[in-house]
């Protein structure tokens, strides 16, 4: 049927295909990025990436001036980061323990995706550097400020050194750590995982709780 013919059944104009606003099609070329950076990581030429993402090299150019900047962009829009978690963390209105299992469980849904897994393994692997601003930002954000909760719960000194304060984040990463390889197991490996995923993230949160405070004071105690 010819364009502005109509339809025998109805007699109504036959509506020409939609043509996308240039913020909508941006938006689509981020996703389908998206798509292809966790299934394939960020090899290939950018004449690829634009076949495989089903637009011309020219019109992938005309929203993104080079192949970096679609990957910050794609980056960005897989790792965005909630500004509440802060809150949620430093809340002591709320029990130590329960604004730990609501961070985490909440942190988990955002992480254990398979773009989120995938895309961030490969960064790691062959684009030096940019997950840094995003472990950074993990220190600064989550780490540090549970280690202080957790002092201020347990009644432990601030750390007397580099190397304490060193000694404190290597047991905040064993649970962040335990809790990313719920997503490698399945998304890398393609194991099986928990279906309770809350009861295992809150099973993680207890067994941090139950360990780190004891090993924190320890460090404070002079050595023999």
């Amino acid at each position: 049927m010819e364009r502005g013919a109509t339809t025998a059944k109805h007699g109504i104009p036959a509506k020409p295909g939609k043509r996308l606003l240039p913020e909508e099609r941006e938006q689509q070329i981020v996703q389908k990025a998206i798509e292809h950076f966790t299934r394939n990581g960020f090899s290939g030429s950018t004449r690829e990436l634009a076949k495989q993402i089903g637009v011309t090299q020219p019109l992938l150019y005309r929203y993104f001036e080079s192949k970096d900047a679609l990957i910050e962009r794609v980056y960005n829009e897989v790792f965005q980061w909630r500004p509440d978690w802060e809150r949620q963390i430093a809340d002591r209105s709320t029990p130590l323990a329960q604004r730990l299992y609501a961070f985490y469980l909440d942190y988990a849904s955002v992480i254990l995706r398979e773009e989120w897994i995938r895309i961030f393994i490969f960064a790691g692997l062959t684009r030096e550097g940019i997950n840094n601003k995003y472990l950074s930002k993990l220190r600064s954000k989550v780490f540090l400020p549970v280690l202080a909760e957790v002092r201020a719960e347990y009644g432990i000194p601030e750390p007397r050194s580099a190397a304490e304060l060193d000694a404190e984040v290597e047991m905040i990463w064993s649970l962040h750590a335990a809790i990313f390889y719920l997503g490698v197991r399945k998304w890398v490996y393609g194991l099986k995982v928990p279906a309770d995923l809350g009861g295992v993230v809150r099973q993680k949160v207890d067994i941090f709780l139950q360990g780190a405070p004891a090993v924190m004071l320890s460090l404070r105690r002079p050595v023999a």
